[in-house]
C-alpha cells in the first residue's frame, strides 16, 4: 500500500493527514488488530512515505485513543472496550446532529440545490437497483454508485455547516471507518435487502428543514437517523 504525494496546495490534504486517515482506516477495519505494533519506520515503509508524517499521524492517533505508547519507541494499537466504543458512537451521533444544525444556519442556495440533485440521482438508482434485483441482474455497479451518491450527500451536509473545527471533531469521533461502513452497507445492497436504501428518504425531510432554516428539526432528523444507522452497522461488527 502506497500513499501518493501530490504537489501541496492550500486545498490538498497533507501527507500526514493521508497517513493518519490510512492508519485510522486500517485500525477500524481490523487490518491493524488490537495489540499490533505501530512503528514510524515500519509504517513509513508500508505506506511509502517518510517517517515524519507517520510520527505526526501516530501522535494524533494517541490523542484519539486508538494507539497507546508503552515504551519510548513502542506504540501499540489500543484495545477499545465495548463501553468506550459505545461512548464514541454517541459522541459521533451528537456531532452529526450539530453539523446539521449549523448547516441549517449557513448552507448556501447552491449547496442546497446540490443536495436535491444528489437525492434525485439516488432516487433513480434505487429504482434501478430494485428492478435489477427483480430481474436477477447484477447490481454491483449501481450499488457502488448509490453509496457514492449518499457519501457525497453526507459530505455536502457537513460542508454546509461551514465549521472546520466541528468537522475535525466529527472525523476524529468516527466509531466505524468510512470503508467499514461502506463494506457493510454494500454487502446488504448486493444481497437485495436494501440495507440503508429504505432509510435514505429521510434525507428529503432534512433538505426541507435546511431550506426552512429550521435548525432544531434538522438536528433532530440527523441525530435520529445517525443513531439508528450506527446501531444497525455496529450489530454487523
Amino acid at each position: 500500500m502506497s500513499i501518493s504525494s501530490p504537489e501541496t496546495t492550500p486545498e490538498t490534504t497533507t501527507v500526514a493527514e493521508r497517513v493518519y486517515q490510512a492508519l485510522r482506516s486500517q485500525i477500524g477495519s481490523g487490518e491493524l488488530e488490537p495489540g499490533a505494533k505501530v512503528t514510524e519506520r515500519g509504517m513509513a515503509e508500508r505506506l511509502g512515505v517518510s517517517p515524519t508524517p507517520v510520527r505526526e499521524a501516530i501522535r494524533r492517533l494517541e490523542l484519539d485513543g486508538l494507539v497507546e505508547r508503552v515504551g519510548p519507541r513502542t506504540t501499540l494499537v489500543a484495545r477499545i472496550e465495548e463501553d468506550a466504543s459505545h461512548d464514541l458512537a454517541e459522541v459521533e451521533v451528537a456531532l452529526r446532529g450539530l453539523a446539521a444544525r449549523f448547516a441549517a444556519r449557513h448552507a448556501t442556495d447552491d449547496e442546497l440545490d446540490e443536495l436535491d440533485r444528489l437525492l434525485d440521482e439516488a432516487d433513480d438508482l434505487v429504482i434501478l437497483i430494485r428492478a435489477r434485483h427483480r430481474d436477477g441482474k447484477p447490481v454491483e455497479k449501481h450499488a457502488d454508485r448509490f453509496l457514492d451518491v449518499l457519501g457525497r450527500f453526507n459530505e455536502q451536509v457537513n460542508a454546509a455547516a461551514h465549521n472546520p473545527v466541528l468537522l475535525r471533531l466529527l472525523e476524529q469521533s468516527r466509531s466505524l471507518t468510512r470503508s467499514r461502513q461502506r463494506e457493510i452497507s454494500r454487502a446488504h445492497l448486493l444481497a437485495g435487502d436494501e440495507f440503508g436504501a429504505d432509510r435514505y428518504a429521510e434525507h428529503r425531510a432534512l433538505v426541507i428543514a435546511l431550506r426552512g432554516r429550521d435548525a432544531v428539526e434538522a438536528e433532530r432528523i440527523v441525530t435520529e437517523h445517525a443513531a439508528r444507522g450506527l446501531l444497525d452497522l455496529r450489530r454487523e461488527q
